[in-house]
């Protein structure tokens, strides 16, 4: 998995041999810091975008099958023991208005590099069939998270925040509800050079701006009801500074950046998910403690613990959910969630290379 951070690779070796499954070794690789670069070019139009797509995605798939290779040596595993790669790809738009979703990462190239099977461009098939194609770990959370009494909402904390609603008796829903990490990550690099502010100690000596928060709650996709989904394409730099005046102190416009993160993720909770009884987060806005307590307090009397006391470490479950996803493709069940998605109907998602 690589994700809207654009921080690096996370890989996990999973087996779901025996429910509800079990991590058997896992990486994480940080993206040189050229890549990472690049892939933050193209998430807006530019020169000879197809060339520069296309090299990233190489440089990809050789991230990724390093990775590979990393987590096949800790696990002691043989490549031929792992049936098949899930590979979400790098998202450069997100366009499901206009019918398309782009993830690079060269999946042929993956499976050459490798000699192991790859299942990659998982969205794809949900967009074509009229849905947003995110987000789809839903349907992996209710097979991990579910609960027989309990109303839980699951909350990934990525660079955009999405959520999930498990309830007995209801149908399984959720939605991208807005940022996550990005906007702190993007602002905290430009002021401070760090790729993202370390435990929210950065924002923690700021104050928040009420009058910028107010402006960026005021983005009409907070309001937007789901089946919906974001991404850079809309939470981006520009977003940032059309809602700046001037002067503003960066440490408190950071301040408010988290600020606009807990505030939007609780208002969505209130608003959709009223019976929340639970909030179990995941991703790696878990590490932000800043960031945790003041969702834990906004939340209220739900309390917000991480997903690691419910069998997977937070930072590994987006992974895990691509490895489910591309075991899902293999058996040809479906893979999405049309009550999530918007779909027509459910569908087994992502194309494969065989080995």
């Amino acid at each position: 998995m690589s994700g809207t951070s654009l921080d690096g690779v996370d890989a996990v070796l999973a087996d779901f041999a025996v429910p509800p499954a079990r991590v058997m070794a896992s990486v994480h690789h940080p993206f040189p810091p050229s890549l990472r670069q690049a892939l933050f070019a193209l998430q807006g139009a530019g020169h000879d975008e197809i060339e520069r797509a296309a090299l990233a995605g190489n440089e990809l798939a050789t991230s990724y099958a390093a990775a590979v290779e990393e987590v096949l040596r800790k696990s002691g595993a043989g490549r031929h023991s792992v049936r098949a790669i899930g590979c979400h790809g790098q998202t450069i738009r997100h366009r499901p208005d206009l019918g398309y979703t782009s993830q690079i990462g060269n999946a042929a190239l993956l499976a050459e590099k490798t000699a192991i099977a790859v299942v990659a461009d998982f969205r794809s098939r949900d967009v074509a069939a009229g849905g947003h194609g995110a987000p789809l770990a839903p349907a992996f959370h209710a097979a991990m998270f579910s609960h027989a009494v309990e109303n839980r909402v699951i909350l990934n904390l990525g660079g955009i925040a999405n959520l999930t609603w498990l309830a007995p008796g209801d149908p399984i829903s959720g939605f991208d509800c807005g940022p996550g990490n990005c906007l702190m990550d993007l602002w905290c690099e430009l002021h401070t050079g760090a790729s993202f502010d370390r435990s929210g100690s950065w924002a923690s000596g700021g104050q928040v701006i009420p009058q910028l928060l107010g402006k960026m709650l005021a983005e009409p996709y907070f309001c937007r009801p789901p089946p919906k989904s974001t991404g850079r394409d809309l939470f981006n730099e520009g977003w940032v500074r059309a809602r700046l005046s001037t002067g503003e102190d960066p440490r408190d416009v950071q301040a408010t950046l988290l600020e606009l993160t807990a505030s939007s993720i609780s208002e969505a909770i209130g608003r959709s998910f009223p019976r929340t009884s639970r909030v179990i987060a995941c991703g790696g806005g878990t590490l932000n403690t800043v960031l945790m307590k003041r969702i834990a307090k906004l939340v209220k009397p739900a309390p917000v613990e991480s997903s690691a006391p419910h069998g997977i470490d937070p930072q590994l479950v987006e992974s895990m959910a691509f490895a489910w996803l591309a075991r899902q493709t293999l058996s040809h069940a479906a893979g999405n969630l049309p009550s999530v998605t918007g779909a027509r109907g459910e569908r087994v998602l992502g194309a494969v290379y065989p080995r």
